[in-house]
């Protein structure tokens, strides 16, 4: 995403299959690579200047701010408005389709007529050639929030969104990349070489042609279909990068910044779903769901269907909802471990029932439930069956008056009541052989989650006992 004045990064000067490199050195022949670059210097008052790349400023603030100017003087024509739309979304799928998705992450293959579509279009959007722009693509998805990254959002957004380009990069920090298949690729090869005249032509002279000689606003078709149109673009492209990356949800995985949000789809035609995009790039689709705004998708299957795409790609379904599901899973760990689950029962003291009893007897409000010692004294007044029952359970085992003797207890209360445990009872049972094979790493079926926290799902409480089966009347 940039403005057709970018450099190609030295990391990238590949030959040609013809054996030529004409096409690398955008920099004057004194040159001298192995001079520092500006970047490794700071910003000061007396060389800020230098660290700021005028020609990118000069195409993407200055020459929009001379059409918005202008504006007020060239009078919008509803067809000019109609057009200007129009070439938006050629320009954008230019873009999307062809830049993003075939050449940056190869998720389909293109006929010829729909190679040399996507590269007219991608020119009209005066962001650098498809080759230098699926380059740096590779090297976000590559070393994406890192320092190789070249927008990386960890850097700032507003330095994702346009201060990589208005402000000089090194060219030696930006990650390398594989993009031998490009310089393959006839048609990226010859829009590449001929790239200015390309934009001149798609950017400029055919809108100020069409709404010239359409309608006769030659002037409306340079300001509003041309520089306002490629200043929109430009600016939708480069949320991908920055709002992308921090407005919405991360369904599929929160390691890397990448976000999905409707709002960032509707501004780049679909490529607003970039947490998916980034766990699956290789998939043709932003949006996997049909209510999902993603026109970009929609336009590629249609080339399908019209037999000018191929080989679309799509990622397993079984393999996204293992992501969506271990992302989820995640959360509910990270839920799971601001919860009181209580004392696990391998911290707690072994208590004998000699003991227990003497301790109920001196004041302490104990019950014994399936082994394990609970004080209720601070909920006795709240037991929604009433103190009197409560408290006759007080230095018992009331293992089956809890679990239906008396009231077959909820899962609530079973959760709660194990926010109450104070020990577990010695006498062989299962509960303290438990204890002692966990603290004698002994094979113990506990299932815990990420953070090492043991899962209690509901009814596996270990205060819950199952009824004895019914069995016939004895006569």
């Amino acid at each position: 995403m940039a403005s057709s004045t970018s450099k190609v990064p030295v990391a990238q000067a590949d030959t040609f299959p013809d054996g030529t490199t004409d096409h690398v050195p955008l920099r004057k022949k004194t040159y001298d690579l192995r001079k520092p670059h500006i970047t490794d210097q700071p910003i000061t008052w007396a060389n800020w200047y230098q660290h700021v790349n005028w020609l990118n400023t000069y195409f993407i603030v200055m020459v929009p701010m001379v059409g918005l100017i202008s504006s007020y003087w060239v009078s919008l024509q509803l067809k000019t408005a109609i057009f200007a739309v129009a070439y938006y979304f050629f320009a954008g799928l230019g873009i999307t389709a062809g830049y993003h998705r075939l050449w940056a992450h190869s998720s389909y293959k293109a006929s010829l007529p729909l190679k040399i579509f996507l590269a007219a279009g991608g020119a009209a959007a005066v962001e650098g050639s498809a080759r230098w722009w699926s380059s740096l693509h590779r090297s976000h998805h590559r070393y994406t929030d890192t320092e190789k990254d070249p927008y990386s959002v960890r850097k700032g957004l507003l330095y994702s969104h346009i201060g990589w380009m208005v402000m000089k990069q090194n060219p030696r920090r930006i990650g390398r990349t594989d993009i031998t298949d490009l310089n393959d690729d006839a048609v990226v090869v010859w829009q590449h070489r001929n790239y200015l005249k390309s934009v001149l032509t798609m950017a400029i002279i055919v809108p100020i042609l069409v709404c010239g000689l359409g309608w006769g606003d030659y002037w409306g078709g340079f300001v509003y279909g041309g520089i306002l149109r490629i200043f929109f673009i430009q600016q939708a492209t480069f949320c991908v990068n920055s709002l992308a990356h921090w407005l919405g949800d991360q369904p599929f995985d929160d390691r890397n910044s990448p976000r999905d949000h409707v709002i960032t789809a509707l501004v780049t035609l679909g490529e607003g779903y970039h947490n998916f995009h980034h766990e699956f790039p290789s998939d043709f689709r932003n949006a996997i769901e049909w209510w999902q705004y993603d026109p970009t998708k929609w336009f590629i299957w249609t080339m399908k269907q019209l037999g000018l795409a191929y080989n679309l790609k799509t990622f397993p379904q079984n393999e996204i909802e293992k992501g969506r599901v271990q992302q989820q899973q995640k959360k509910l760990d990270q839920k799971r471990s601001t919860l009181d689950w209580g004392i696990p029962l391998e911290s707690l003291p072994v208590v004998s029932w000699d003991d227990f009893v003497e301790e109920s007897k001196n004041g302490k409000a104990w019950i014994a439930i399936a082994g394990v010692i609970h004080d209720v004294g601070k909920f006795i007044a709240d037991h929604p069956g009433g103190k009197a029952l409560i408290s006759s359970a007080i230095g018992k085992d009331a293992t089956a008056v809890f679990n239906g003797g008396v009231y077959s207890h909820s899962n609530a209360a079973h959760n709660l009541l194990s926010t109450m445990r104070v020990g577990v009872l010695r006498g062989g049972c299962e509960v303290e052989i438990w204890k002692r094979a966990q603290s004698e790493n002994k094979d113990v079926n506990a299932v815990t989650d990420s953070s090492g926290q043991r899962i209690v799902r509901a009814g596996d409480q270990i205060t819950r006992i199952g009824r004895p089966i019914t069995t016939a009347d004895t006569a």
